[in-house]
């Protein structure tokens, strides 16, 4: 990685000019404190740039991967544009299911409100009753919506 600060990115980091005529060296019979405090700035500023550099590498990590995963996506609706088609329909109707179940649960919170708040029992008894279906309907609403066709901006249907 260079060290070299782009014009935008000036703006996110600074820089700590310590000379050494800031604090005069003291002799080591006497306090040590101000030479100690400039060789400490030294090593927090090489270690802030270390960290920078590590970050840099994460997010181009993280990138790279995010870029592979879209472009798979894209080819795989490509390939398959009616199936593509038939997820973001059912995706749709999915969300509807969703909104329903969603009313429910908070209608059936609001009900109950003070028996979830003082009975662990009946705490349990919700969760476990409303928990896995709401984590398996986030899951499918979340897959079936990846693998959809986005809508042409145009209006039109797409063909195969």
């Amino acid at each position: 990685m260079s060290h070299e600060i782009t014009p935008s990115r000036q703006s996110l980091f600074s820089q700590i000019d310590v000379p050494p005529s800031a604090y005069p060296p003291v002799h080591p019979s006497g306090h040590g404190e101000p030479v100690e405090q400039t060789q400490l700035l030294r090593e927090i500023l090489s270690a802030q740039d270390r960290q920078n550099e590590l970050l840099e590498e994460l997010v181009s990590q993280l990138s790279a991967a995010g870029r592979q995963r879209s472009a798979e996506l894209g080819q795989w609706k490509q390939a398959n544009p009616k199936l593509a088609r038939h997820c973001r329909l059912a995706a749709e109707a999915l969300g509807k299911v969703q909104t329903e179940f969603l009313e429910a649960v908070t209608q059936e919170i609001n009900a109950n409100f003070d028996s979830l708040v003082e009975g662990e029992f009946m705490l349990n008894e919700f969760i476990d009753r409303f928990g896995p279906r709401m984590a398996h309907l986030n899951g499918l609403l979340q897959v079936l919506s990846q693998l959809s066709a986005t809508p042409n901006p145009t209006g039109t249907p797409n063909t195969p």
